[in-house]
């Protein structure tokens, strides 16, 4: 009987019998959630290495981090939502294996799983330090339960049993110093967050500013004042060459020139890389995610979304890999367009944003540290303003800073005419 929640479901004469999901976040959801909207009616399994439902990303690094958010508010649907889809979910169980010529799924709990159609949506793993893995006070942030290990460690709440810090404690008194490695987009935000919970900040990471790779120096300058006003120590392009322990906790960052960063907690933030390791052996191409023609295409039967998925964007003529909540929500409904056989290519404006302090910074677009930027509306003084970037008389990307509608207007420079615009390497 169809569900309420869908509009009615069309015949379909080429639909496969059985879709596989393999990743259950934002983009592994989204698909599932798409070919239902499309009128899918045949059996839909996805399978989620995580033993949660569906949760958001996007918030670990700020509102949950923070505490402005409960752990529970992250949860993309509820259970009753989940269950309208008449979907079943596979929690708990990575996959390690496929084989793409049987379509076949291999779980790490020992389950074999094959499929007329299968979607990889696996997403990323971070990067680590040598050693990190060791040592007591070394945080990453990806999932929901880093966002709680961390959270702990910020305010100390030491005295906290290990099942209760889920519920990330309100209470506690914060730790002195904090190190954060890595000046992305991620680090950025952490730094930023953990600045207001009270410790003693330290961004430090190659890049020459906070975020210059994603926005180019002049408006990265403008990111680098704010932290610093805010009371984060910038130590910019600077590389980190190990850590330093005592009795097995992290006890500072050692700099390539011999100071060590004295530290009661470090955050490593130093970039993903794709979920692929287990598809070694699959017959899938894989360099730097799941390579994917304009249609997220892998192979006969296989497609992948979201982080991983490096597709071809026709308009762009690029190979892409965009790792942002935007993107993983959008590419799904190609995705299951194209599983139901409509071939329709993946060609977006790529979006992303970023909320660190009190500035919401929207970025439209490709742009690159080398682009002249040209402030098209407000001033960078005030914090508030639309800057465009562009390359060899092209419009490449737009960013507004604090000025959301605005900046939406703005987006359509990237939408007009600029078909053959040059996109940097990612």
């Amino acid at each position: 009987m169809p569900c309420r929640r869908h509009p009615p479901r069309r015949e379909l004469v080429s639909a496969p019998e059985h879709v596989l999901v393999i990743g259950a976040s934002a983009a592994g959801l989204g698909t599932a959630e798409a070919l239902r909207r499309k009128g899918y009616q045949g059996r839909l399994t996805v399978l989620g290495a995580e033993s949660r439902l569906p949760y958001d990303r996007p918030p670990l690094s700020k509102q949950v981090l923070s505490g402005a958010w409960e752990p529970e508010r992250t949860q993309l649907r509820t259970q009753e939502v989940l269950d309208a889809l008449d979907a079943e979910f596979l929690l708990g169980d990575a996959a390690v294996a496929l084989d793409a010529t049987a379509r076949t799924v291999r779980t790490a709990s020992g389950r074999t799983l094959s499929a007329d159609a299968i979607v990889v949506a696996t997403g990323l793993r971070p990067r680590m330090l040598p050693g990190q893995e060791d040592l007591r006070g070394v945080h990453v942030l990806r999932t929901l339960d880093d966002a709680a290990a961390l959270r702990s460690a910020l305010l100390g709440a030491t005295g906290v049993p290990p099942a209760e810090v889920p519920q990330l404690p309100r209470g506690g008194v914060p730790r002195g110093r904090v190190v954060v490695v890595g000046n992305g987009v991620l680090g950025a935000e952490i730094a930023a967050t953990a600045r207001e919970m009270g410790p003693t900040v330290t961004l430090v990471g190659p890049q020459a500013a906070p975020m210059a790779d994603q926005l180019g120096p002049q408006v990265a300058g403008v990111l680098a004042e704010l932290h610093t006003q805010r009371g984060v120590r910038l130590l910019n392009g600077t590389a980190v060459a190990g850590l330093t322990s005592h009795q097995r906790r992290v006890s500072g960052v050692r700099l390539p020139s011999g100071e060590t960063l004295p530290a009661d907690v470090v955050v490593v933030a130093i970039g993903c890389t794709p979920a692929t390791e287990w598809l070694t052996g699959s017959g899938l191409r894989v360099e730097d995610g799941v390579v994917c023609d304009s249609y997220c295409r892998a192979a006969d039967g296989i497609y992948a979304v979201g982080d991983v998925a490096r597709w071809h964007h026709d308009t762009l003529g690029s190979s892409l890999r965009l790792e942002n909540r935007t993107n993983a929500v959008e590419q799904t409904a190609v995705v299951a367009a194209n599983i139901l056989g409509e071939n329709r290519p993946y060609t977006p404006v790529p979006y992303f944003w970023t909320d660190q302090f009190n500035a919401k910074i929207q970025v439209y677009g490709m742009p690159s540290p080398g682009a002249e930027v040209t402030v098209v509306e407000g001033s960078e003084r005030d914090h508030r303003f639309v800057a465009r970037y562009s390359q060899a008389g092209q419009a490449t990307g737009v960013l507004g800073w604090n000025m959301p509608r605005q900046t939406r207007l703005h987006r359509q420079v990237l939408v007009d005419g600029n078909a053959h615009t040059p996109v940097p390497s990612l």
